[in-house]
């Protein structure tokens, strides 16, 4: 018996773009396991790589807000799109923000923080339950701050003020023009919410996902057929790659389409008046990494009058 369902192999075909035969037989490998599955597809060429952030499958909001030198965003869930455009949800998740920039990015904490309108963030995120009628979670939090400069929010298609489906805060240490540097943080914010980097330098990058990148070159570069030395710079090169794809100051800008970020913020030191260093920045995707699940409508309906 199959370790898997045709639900699988839909989910596979859209991860990877990969045809139905290539996702079965790729199934079929791994014993139904779909991660496995994907590298299986992508070490033949025959899938693309995909980032976690396109599984945006959660409902919600993501909210961002700064007070000087700090800012903060916050990832509130729910079960269904209707609640993000809920006022009563809207201001919920705005309040909550406003309250984590005293808490931290401790998620306890803040619910334990007092809600502006009284009583405990849990309490009142247990009577939004109770009254909108679905399940709500705050998700994560996390600040960024400057000893002296400016933190810059962005929100990409935003459905209220700091509130959107991608929240993105830039932290740049300058003791340079203010104005200017809001500009050059817009600029930048508009990038990370675009280009999806996982962390600001190379050496940030999740080590788990670059030894995942490696085995899959070395899997490539084996079947290339070619000696062992030139596989071993294949291996480097495609790690390298993915590594200055990913971090955020190695990153082509995508304003112009060819210069560094790094360059893009030296760059800025003379237009702003003095050196400029893009020491953080928070991108928040709502719901990335969480994988919804699937329901058959019309089998619940029969279901429930017992057909």
């Amino acid at each position: 018996m199959a370790a898997f369902t045709a639900a699988d192999v839909k989910a596979l075909r859209e991860k990877t773009g990969a045809g139905m035969m290539d996702a079965k037989k790729a199934l079929e490998s791994s014993n139904g396991d779909i991660e496995a599955a994907v590298d299986a597809l992508r070490a033949k060429g025959l899938a693309t790589a995909q980032k976690k952030s396109s599984r945006t499958a959660a409902e919600g909001l993501v909210g961002i807000a700064v007070e000087d030198t700090k800012g903060v965003s916050v990832e509130v869930n729910s079960e269904t799109d209707f609640v993000a455009k809920n006022d009563k949800f809207q201001d919920f998740v705005r309040k909550v923000t406003q309250t984590a920039l005293k808490t931290g990015d401790d998620v306890d904490a803040l619910k334990s923080a007092d809600y502006p309108d009284g009583g405990s963030v849990s309490d009142k995120l247990t009577d939004n339950v109770a009254t909108i009628g679905e399940n709500q979670q705050i998700r994560r939090i996390k600040t960024v701050s400057v000893n002296n400069g400016v933190i810059v929010p962005y929100m990409h298609n935003a459905v209220a003020p700091d509130l959107g489906k991608i929240g993105v805060l830039v932290a740049l240490e300058s003791e340079g023009d203010k104005a200017k540097l809001e500009e050059l943080g817009k600029k930048l914010g508009m990038h990370i919410a675009a280009a999806f980097p996982q962390a600001l330098t190379a050496d940030g990058l999740d080590a788990e996902v670059i030894e995942r990148e490696r085995a899959i070159a070395k899997e490539k570069a084996a079947e290339s057929g070619k000696p062992e030395n030139v596989q071993e710079k294949m291996v480097e090169g495609a790690v390298g790659k993915y590594a200055k794809e990913n971090a955020l100051l190695s990153q082509i800008y995508v304003i112009d389409n060819k210069t560094p970020i790094s360059q893009v913020v030296e760059q800025a030191s003379k237009d702003v008046g003095a050196k400029v260093e893009l020491v953080d920045y928070v991108r928040f995707q709502l719901g990335e990494g969480i994988e919804k699940e699937e329901s058959d409508f019309a089998a619940e309906v029969a279901a429930t009058r017992g057909a």
